[in-house]
């Protein structure tokens, strides 16, 4: 079970029977707004408050990975296309559409919804 505390801590909750351990995964220093799985639960997409996307790899254990931030709009959210773990989707508060490649972050394609957006 992964969760964000308000200061941008991403903490892990392994429960097993009537047990369980905290962890802490990775600290961003910025709220988290949102946490997407992949589709295979390889990748987590955390998004900010602030608009910054990162990639956290649970079996990898390591840091949080900035991917996106964003200059002209907040990300209001993110979410991965599938299948596979290459490209996700985001969406700004002002209704920017875009497709991002995983890897090196580059934004593939952007579409303009010309609407406030307040879910994806």
């Amino acid at each position: 079970l992964y969760f964000s505390a308000q200061e941008g801590t991403l903490l892990c909750y392994h429960i097993e029977d009537l047990q369980y351990k905290m962890k802490v995964c990775a600290d961003i220093l910025q709220p988290i707004s949102s946490l997407m799985f992949s589709p295979d639960y390889t990748v987590l997409l955390l998004v900010t408050h602030q608009g910054t996307v990162y990639t956290y790899k649970p079996a990898h254990g390591g840091e949080a990975v900035k991917l996106l931030d964003t200059c002209s709009s907040c990300f209001l959210a993110a979410d991965f296309l599938t299948p596979g773990n290459k490209y996700c989707v985001s969406v700004t508060i002002s209704g920017e559409v875009q497709v991002w490649f995983l890897e090196d972050g580059t934004c593939l394609s952007k579409l303009n919804l010309d609407t406030e957006v307040c879910v994806i």
